[in-house]
């Protein structure tokens, strides 16, 4: 009789513990839902039809975006020759102007080019083009950093609309209660290998209802996974790169016919 009690409280507690990990397994946040919480804590909908405009170190940028049409350009003066550069980035083209006067330029030029410009728009509005058609998203699990609690999205991209870095890899810390993107890293390719970057943001403050950062970029020295950075960050093993703010930002509408 006893034997038979112990068997079903034993029974009873495997029983419960599976109940409990199932229930756990269930609740797992959905990476879709942890996003789109993202955007709109940073004022993603007043991206869809705006006009950004910042500078960034020595180099002004504007975004012009219409509900997936956009103009991207950037200028500065080009330190070589003195001359007064204008880079325009559209859906459909990219130009590049020195003195009003238009610049023909080999195609893995232009490439290059387009890839700098968008690079930097796309940093600035993050988390915003994260349901870009390419982008898939994973929820890879919980972090606390700074004592502070975090969904860990991971962001890869398909090949097909993903662009030619679309073996780049992210992770996004997204803050459980504010939903807030406080932290991202990344692997890109090099030429000769691979290069990874952490980023903190700092310095928050909303402009025309949108969400704007600054962030502190690191590195490591140690051949870390992108997802383990979250914790050597921790431990202060990473070495710092360099500051990204941005500058002179103003929000407007869209120019009317």
């Amino acid at each position: 009789m006893k034997l038979t009690q112990n068997f079903l409280a034993l029974f009873l507690i495997v029983l419960s513990a599976l109940f409990i990990f199932a229930c756990k397994q269930k609740e797992k946040p959905d990476a879709q839902k942890v996003v789109d919480a993202a955007i709109a804590a940073h004022g993603g909908a007043n991206l869809d039809q705006s006009v950004v405009s910042f500078r960034l170190r020595d180099k002004h940028y504007r975004a012009l975006r219409d509900n997936g049409a956009f103009i991207y350009s950037r200028t500065f003066t080009d330190d070589s020759t003195g001359q007064r550069v204008y880079d325009v980035l559209s859906n459909s083209e990219f130009k590049r102007t020195m003195n009003d006067v238009e610049v023909e330029l080999p195609q893995e030029r232009k490439d290059a080019f387009t890839s700098s410009v968008n690079s930097v728009i796309y940093f600035a509005m993050l988390p915003y083009f994260l349901n870009d058609a390419a982008v898939q998203k994973e929820y890879i699990g919980e972090a606390s950093i700074k004592g502070e609690p975090y969904h860990k999205i991971k962001i890869t991209f398909a090949q097909e609309g993903g662009g030619e870095d679309h073996e780049d890899e992210y992770i996004y810390w997204i803050h459980q209660k504010r939903n807030t993107m406080d932290y991202l890293a990344y692997s890109y390719k090099e030429e000769d290998g691979i290069g990874t970057r952490f980023r903190e943001a700092v310095n928050p403050r909303e402009i025309g209802g949108i969400r704007f950062q600054d962030y502190i970029n690191y590195t490591s020295n140690e051949d870390l996974p992108i997802e383990q950075y979250d914790k050597a960050f921790e431990a202060g093993k990473l070495e710092k790169v360099s500051d990204i703010n941005l500058e002179e930002i103003k929000v407007g509408e869209l120019p009317k016919n």
